[in-house]
């Protein structure tokens, strides 16, 4: 019972952290889409990037995978997939690709 407990929280306590990081991306978001339009534009991105206080930051280009020259929720929410996947692989890694911290 008590080890069941305790798998339970556990998730919860990993869910938890995920809608929290999915909360911060959509702050984020919200930030540099000044004109409240749902999309970034690349003067938007170009004007508002350094608010992300993101090390590395994501290239427009990479993040825009329509290639229509604007963010929109869609395609930040799948970078935001890459950038959690990325984390979680290079801090299971030992290659020199991985930053150490």
């Amino acid at each position: 019972m008590l080890k069941r407990l305790a798998v339970l929280t556990a998730a919860f306590v990993v869910a938890g952290s995920a809608y929290a990081l999915a909360d911060e991306w959509a702050e984020k978001f919200t930030l540099i889409d000044a004109d409240g339009s749902g999309t970034v534009g690349r003067a938007e991105w170009d004007a508002n990037w350094q608010k992300l206080k993101l090390d590395p930051a994501p290239e427009f280009t990479a993040i825009d995978t329509d290639n229509n020259n604007s963010i929109d929720k869609d395609e930040w929410a799948a970078a935001q997939k890459v950038t959690q996947n990325y984390s979680v692989s290079c801090k299971s890694s030992t290659e020199s690709w991985c930053p150490k911290k």
